[in-house]
């Protein structure tokens, strides 16, 4: 798959959370942006050099370092509703093409520049700050229907990225669990729970974050 946008975000007022900031504003930057392992949930810190998440609690940190969105989304959810997404928009660190990352496996691992090795975690579940960015009536519904998360990854080797740099996957594991089934159990799906909670990759503690819901 080739990176078409690295995206750092900017920070601005959260009032959809009540949260002094957010950084769903995501731009496009010149890279190359180097990227490391932010270390636990906790500070704000995510892999991407300048970036950080303002919910504390609930983003940012080692297993959701780097959110990809694939660009043929984009034109999905544009046809869906009229608008004109692009690079950025859904609040993704890099934006792919040639690749569908809804449907990378948990536990997948990418390998790009310098070095750079990326291990597939989760999906995104939307929250209060994404629905009220996006300003769309329905929004939460419309995007839990469609199912085209994009998927959140770990950094287990260090490196950088930049706009036109390849990502290689490298490693597929056998059990078929993808990033789109992580967030349809997430978002209802009691079928798929226990299938996905079962993924030895999952972040520690997410079968039972799972399960809970």
């Amino acid at each position: 798959m080739k990176i078409i946008s690295v995206n750092v975000g900017r920070p601005r007022e959260n009032p959809w959370k009540g949260l002094t900031a957010t950084y769903i504003d995501k731009r496009p930057v010149e890279g190359p942006v180097p990227v490391t392992s932010p270390g636990p949930k906790g500070d704000g810190s995510v892999g991407l050099e300048g970036d950080a998440v303002g919910d504390v609690e609930h983003h940012g940190g080692t297993d959701q370092a780097v959110y990809v969105y694939g660009s043929e989304n984009y034109g999905h959810f544009n046809a869906l509703v009229g608008r004109d997404f692009g690079p950025g928009a859904f609040g993704e660190n890099l934006t792919t093409t040639g690749y569908d990352v809804n449907a990378a496996l948990i536990g997948e691992r990418w390998a790009g520049p310098g070095g750079l090795v990326l291990q597939v975690t989760g999906a995104r579940v939307p929250c209060g700050t994404f629905r009220g960015w996006i300003d769309e009536r329905g929004w939460l519904k419309t995007f839990t229907r469609e199912a085209r998360p994009g998927p959140y990854l770990r950094v287990v080797e260090p490196g950088h990225v930049e706009a036109g740099a390849e990502l290689e996957v490298v490693h597929q594991p056998d059990h078929g669990v993808t990033a789109a089934m992580f967030f349809r159990a997430a978002m209802g799906e009691r079928d798929l729970v226990e299938q996905v909670a079962a993924v030895e990759d999952l972040p520690p503690g997410a079968a039972d974050w799972l399960r809970s819901r």
